[in-house]
């Protein structure tokens, strides 16, 4: 059996130049232009574990944060001490952005690209001036949001349990 890719691929139509089919992923970049990666995805081990639920993007106070595809907010508040926002989308997907002065309310239906509100400065372990934790959920999984944006994320080799 052929696993189908992810995310889908469309064609595009025919041209003189002989198009082929174009990958669009299936998230967008919550800032613009894209920021530098100050900490990669880190899935943990267990339910429970330790690791880093999500990435960190460099960031200015300020800077517009941006709905990374349509959806409908389900939360705008503080968790932990920490304003936080998160928006549903199609397909099970949950996306989070901490920490947000939210601009948007929930039940409120978004776009791609929509802002929905500015990053805060003081984010634990920023090395600069202000980071967007942005994580993503399918169900209750935390997948990497780098690699639903067609980017490649950090790869660490684990531990395996198997005998040799």
């Amino acid at each position: 059996m052929i696993a189908p890719a992810w995310p889908p691929t469309s064609a595009a139509g025919p041209d003189a130049g002989g198009s082929r089919a174009v990958r669009h992923p299936r998230l967008s970049w919550p800032l613009s232009p894209v920021p530098v990666v100050t900490k990669y995805f880190d899935a943990p081990d267990t339910p429970f574990g330790p690791g880093h639920r999500g990435v960190d993007l460099a960031a200015v106070p300020g800077q517009d944060v941006l709905a990374a595809d349509a959806g409908v907010v389900v939360f705008a508040g503080l968790v932990g001490g920490r304003p936080v926002l998160s928006v549903d989308h199609d397909g099970g997907l949950r996306t989070t952005y901490e920490p947000v002065s939210a601009k948007v309310a929930v039940g409120e239906q978004v776009y791609r690209g929509q802002v929905l509100g500015t990053v805060l400065a003081g984010h634990p372990g920023c090395a600069v001036a202000a980071c967007l934790h942005w994580g993503v959920r399918r169900g209750e999984e935390y997948v990497d949001p780098l690699a639903l944006t067609g980017e490649a994320g950090e790869y660490r080799l684990k531990p395996w349990g198997g005998g040799g």
